[in-house]
C-alpha cells in the first residue's frame, strides 16, 4: 500500500472512531440532562481538531520515512519535529478560538483523548495482512 493511501485510511479511521465516540458522549451528555446545541457543535469541533491533527501528523511521518530512506535521516527527523510543533501550537489556537466562542470546554476537549483507544480498537478488529501484520 503506498504512502497516500496508509495516510487517507487512517486518517478515515480516525474520523469515523471521532464521530462514534462523540455519539457516545453526546449519549452521556443527554441522559445526564445537560445536552445543548453547544455541546453538539463542541464535541464537532474537538472530532475536527483531532482529525486534521492525525491526518498532518500521518502524513508527515510518510514523508519522513521516504526521505529516510533515500538517506535524509537528519532532514526527516527536523521535519517531524517541526510538525509535531506547529500541530500543537494550532490544536492551542484552535481550542482556544473554541472556547472563546463558547463551546463547552469537556466535549471540546475529550475528543483529544480518543485517538489512542480508536488506534487500539482498530488495531484488533484489523485484518491480516494490513499494518504490518503477517
Amino acid at each position: 500500500m503506498d504512502s497516500k493511501k496508509i495516510v487517507l485510511r487512517e486518517t478515515a479511521v480516525i474520523a469515523v472512531g471521532e464521530l462514534i465516540c462523540a455519539a457516545l458522549m453526546l449519549c452521556v451528555y443527554a441522559a445526564l440532562g445537560y445536552f445543548k446545541l453547544s455541546v453538539l457543535w463542541s464535541a464537532l469541533g474537538g472530532c475536527a481538531i483531532m482529525t486534521v491533527n492525525h491526518f498532518f501528523m500521518s502524513a508527515t511521518v510518510c514523508l519522513a520515512a521516504d526521505r529516510a530512506e533515500r538517506g535524509e535521516v537528519d532532514a526527516a527527523k527536523k521535519s517531524v519535529q517541526l510538525s509535531s510543533t506547529v500541530r500543537l501550537i494550532c490544536m492551542g489556537l484552535a481550542l482556544f478560538v473554541g472556547i472563546q466562542l463558547g463551546a463547552d470546554v469537556i466535549a471540546l476537549v475529550l475528543p483529544l483523548a480518543f485517538v489512542r483507544p480508536i488506534l487500539m480498537v482498530s488495531e484488533l478488529f484489523g485484518k491480516k495482512g494490513e499494518n504490518g501484520r503477517d
